[in-house]
């Protein structure tokens, strides 16, 4: 069987590491890790990864013209994963350390989790349930064989909430309810970590693979 060949950005955020040997333990997608934009083109399917903060990672990617690599390359309609850091990035704005503008990718705004209780720790870190939000076939494509109220691993400290809600795949609870996933055409994005997600999270990785054209 012929592997799929799955781009990683790597733009210096985050131990990409994980996401690499996730990919290649599915059997069924090789990772290519990039760090030039130009290389972009030569996939089908891309994965933004990430870990850190949003202002310094855009400013990152524009400086090495991964902005614009990655506009281009959505107009194509090829799929990109956008995971963590690399998710939140898709949008409009985020209020981390200021105000930042994001890839705009999907409308709505990144923000910072308010403290509830003083058992309330932030970051958010751990395991925590998803809801499912059967709200369209991406949604459907994304979580195959994934029953609702499943665990996945979290670590973050901001969350997002898209403007148009039929664009969120799943939602999650810290104080707030907030969209832990999209997958919106060629666009799919998580919160949480796949790649650290245990087999659940190899199953959402492998579907997005199915998805991305030979």
């Amino acid at each position: 069987m012929r592997l799929k060949k799955i781009a990683i950005i790597d733009y210096g955020f985050g131990n990409i590491r994980s996401v690499v040997n996730a990919l290649n333990y599915c059997a069924t997608a090789e990772a290519v890790v990039i760090n030039s934009p130009v290389e972009m083109s030569r996939f089908n399917g891309a994965i933004l990864p990430g870990v850190g903060a949003f202002g310094p990672a855009m400013h990152f990617l524009k400086k090495k013209g991964f902005d614009e690599a990655i506009y281009n390359y959505v107009n194509t309609g090829k799929l990109i994963y956008g995971i963590c850091l690399g998710f939140q990035l898709f949008f409009e704005k985020s209020y981390e350390n200021g105000i930042h503008d994001g890839l705009r990718l999907i409308p709505g705004e990144v923000k910072k989790f308010e403290k509830k209780n003083k058992n309330m720790k932030i970051p958010h870190m751990g395991w925590n349930n998803i809801k499912i939000f059967q709200n369209n076939s991406y949604t459907k494509k994304m979580f195959k064989s994934i029953t609702n109220n499943e665990s996945f691993y979290f670590v973050h400290s901001y969350y997002v909430m898209p403007i148009n809600l039929l664009q969120t795949s799943s939602f999650c609870e810290f104080g707030v309810k907030f969209c832990s996933s999209i997958t919106y055409k060629n666009i799919w994005g998580s919160q949480f970590h796949p790649e650290k997600s245990g087999e659940k999270g190899l199953v959402i990785l492998k579907n997005f693979i199915k998805e991305v054209n030979a």
